[in-house]
């Protein structure tokens, strides 16, 4: 699972990015999900300046359905860690269980993530 800052991060277009990417994928880890509310906060709506983050999300599984069990399960979390936007408690609640979140800055996902079952935050 990504979240916006590991999205931004993966659609560098660097080695060091190259090399990240290769390492989640000898370790089964993609291609990564993506909630589509995301999206939100990793494109600017603007095809050139996007380019890179739309090339990065077509080799994504991009969830474009949230259940509401899900949405109501990502409000829990973010009341009980008092902390984060919507978006971040839903990437941490779509985790669950057992999954992990890929980031660029973990603050508030690990602290959302702390009640949640079994979800491991890693920055990438």
């Amino acid at each position: 699972m990504l979240d916006s800052g590991a999205v931004t991060k993966l659609a560098r277009r660097d080695r060091q990015t190259a090399a990240v990417i290769t390492v989640l994928r000898r370790d089964g880890l993609w291609p990564p999900a993506v909630p589509s509310v995301v999206v939100v906060e990793s494109v600017t709506g603007d095809p050139g300046r996007d380019a890179n983050t739309n090339r990065l999300l077509k080799t994504c599984d991009v969830i474009t359905e949230v259940p509401e069990s899900t949405a109501r399960r990502a409000a829990r979390l973010r009341f009980l860690a008092k902390t984060g936007s919507a978006v971040d408690a839903l990437v941490v609640a779509t985790a669950e269980p057992g999954g992990q979140v890929l980031t660029g800055d973990s603050g508030d996902l690990r602290a959302i993530a702390a009640p949640a079952e079994q979800v491991r935050v890693v920055d990438i």
